[in-house]
């Protein structure tokens, strides 16, 4: 027997229609519409990094080892290798007049980047990818020091999701 609820929908129908709206969204995942599951994330575990010259490149590198690789590391027989050369800057943004100093500041992180074949050399890609994080400059020395070494990890690590990012669309399109 169905049960009314007073607008001519049973519940039995308004029961089944949730059921049915369910399984459908269930089965819907987010993803590239022209991708292949898979491919390019083995492409990028194929990629090997140059060494770095100084911290902030040491950090932006060690993120894409890990995003490159999953958190399995570097490969062990690359199939691209991937130039990196990093820089650092700091810019004071806030004046405070009466001292003289500076209250706050941006920390920009560039890294220039060249993939190629590691088998011919050829060049796959290039660029230049910036990234920035603000900063306050406390009176205190050394917590200076740690919020400009913080505001760089955070800016080194945002560079490398955007090389990733180009990394990953030049191997696509391979």
């Amino acid at each position: 027997m169905l049960l009314s609820d007073g607008t001519g929908f049973s519940r039995l129908v308004k029961t089944i229609a949730g059921i049915a709206i369910l399984g459908a969204v269930a089965g819907c995942q987010v993803r590239p519409l022209y991708s292949t599951p898979g491919v390019v994330e083995g492409k990028l575990a194929s990629v090997s990094i140059s060494e770095a010259d100084d911290r902030i490149e040491q950090q932006v590198r060690n993120q894409l080892v890990f995003l490159f690789g999953g958190g399995a590391g570097e490969p062990q027989n690359a199939a691209y290798r991937l130039e990196l050369h990093v820089t650092s800057r700091s810019l004071g943004v806030l004046a405070d007049v009466a001292s003289d100093t500076m209250r706050a500041g941006r920390i920009i992180v560039s890294a220039d980047y060249n993939l190629a074949r590691a088998d011919t050399g050829e060049t796959v890609a290039s660029g230049k990818r910036t990234a920035s994080a603000m900063v306050d400059f406390p009176a205190q020395q050394f917590a200076k020091l740690r919020a400009i070494r913080e505001a760089q990890d955070r800016a080194a690590r945002e560079a490398a999701e955007f090389v990733r990012a180009d990394v990953a669309a030049a191997l696509a399109r391979r």
